[in-house]
């Protein structure tokens, strides 16, 4: 099983558990995603293989050394079965290992089973560049766009059909589908418990967001981590939040407020290590969701950058790879560097997104 403490039944036992008290199959490994199989390591943080501390299970990371589960590891696997919550960004690294775990298996011919959870943010939402084939890398494994607006269980459909996986290879997969969910539903609609799925991924809030402050992780300026609230609060020692405010406000960003907020970020162990401008103050904007349905997250990401990068050219910096892997184009970064309106930059997604789309509805499983 690839999963984490998000994998659990509806009266909140985890999957595992309740497979091995049922003696219906021996579960002989578990696979862990970025944060470890109990989501309790801080991004970024390598995760060493372990030892179930109930089952005596053993429990290989996926976010360390080996990202891709190997032949060894998969030696005594007759079916694998994914459940794990994603949230609907593409660099979230969740979609990146599932990605691999599903050509292992294709590779060995084992069946490959998903027991599919909701996108968070809706099924409905497509934005943001279609990542380049330059840029590919584990924040960015499939050619998709910010926001894809699909299931895992559509995603792994996608991977299989376009022949997307490596050297094209076609496994056996199966979805188990979802009752009752509908693309229109945010998550708190699905009378679900949220789970957070990372430490810093804590509110349904943060993951409204999450697809556009992002990208700030790729500059200069804190995205909030070592906070109360990270990617919903942004700044720096530096910023002139009014200033910020002011000219973001220029860019009529439906959906969102922001107003000014000191913040000082913290080293929290398990959620944030050595954030950006730790034990500093910042000055900075709290970004406060208003109208979820009519807000594009990608576009606030690149509109709250380019306010910040017309108010402070020289202290805000797009650090050129990490920045261009977030967003999937560098093109965004060289027109955020020549202060191109917002707008301009988002129209330019259009065709790629079509044809993405085109790509996208041969998959989709709900209404």
């Amino acid at each position: 099983m690839l999963t984490n403490h998000t994998g659990r039944l509806s009266d909140g036992r985890p999957l595992v558990d309740a497979i091995v008290q049922s003696g219906l199959a021996r579960v002989t490994a578990l696979f862990g995603p970025e944060h470890g199989i109990q989501g309790d390591v801080h991004d970024g943080a390598a995760v060493d293989h372990s030892v179930h501390p109930r089952h005596g299970i053993p429990v290989y990371s996926l976010y360390g050394k080996t990202h891709k589960p190997t032949p060894e590891m998969l030696r005594d696997v007759d079916v694998f079965v994914c459940d794990i919550q994603d949230v609907g960004a593409r660099f979230y690294t969740f979609v990146s290992t599932i990605a691999l775990a599903q050509e292992a298996c294709a590779e060995a011919g084992i069946p490959f089973v998903i027991l599919d959870r909701p996108n968070p943010i809706r099924g409905v939402d497509v934005d943001g560049p279609v990542r380049d084939g330059s840029l590919r890398s584990f924040v960015g494994w499939m050619p998709i766009p910010v926001t894809h607006g699909m299931t895992i269980g559509e995603l792994a459909r996608m991977w299989n059909g376009e022949g997307w996986l490596a050297n094209g290879v076609c496994g056996k997969i199966e979805v188990v589908r979802m009752d009752g969910w509908t693309r229109s539903q945010w998550y708190d609609e699905t009378g679900l418990s949220w789970i957070s799925p990372s430490p810093n991924m804590r509110t349904l809030d943060t993951a409204i967001v999450y697809p556009g402050t992002c990208f700030i992780e790729g500059t200069s300026a804190a995205e909030g981590r070592g906070t109360d609230a990270p990617f919903e609060l942004v700044g720096a020692p530096w910023m002139n939040a009014g200033a910020v405010m002011e000219r973001f406000a220029k860019f009529a960003v439906p959906g969102v407020s922001l107003s000014a907020e000191r913040f000082t970020p913290r080293d929290i162990p398990g959620v944030a290590g050595n954030p950006k401008f730790a034990d500093q103050e910042c000055q900075g904007v709290r970004i406060t969701v208003t109208d979820r349905a009519a807000l594009r997250p990608v576009r606030l990401g690149v509109a709250l950058i380019a306010a910040i990068k017309r108010v402070h050219p020289a202290e805000m910096e797009l650090r050129h790879r990490r920045f261009d892997i977030l967003v999937g184009s560098a093109d965004v970064r060289h027109e955020l560097e020549q202060h191109a309106d917002p707008a301009d930059i988002c129209a330019r997604w259009t065709g790629p997104l079509e044809a993405f789309s085109a790509i996208r509805s041969k998959y989709l499983l709900y209404s």
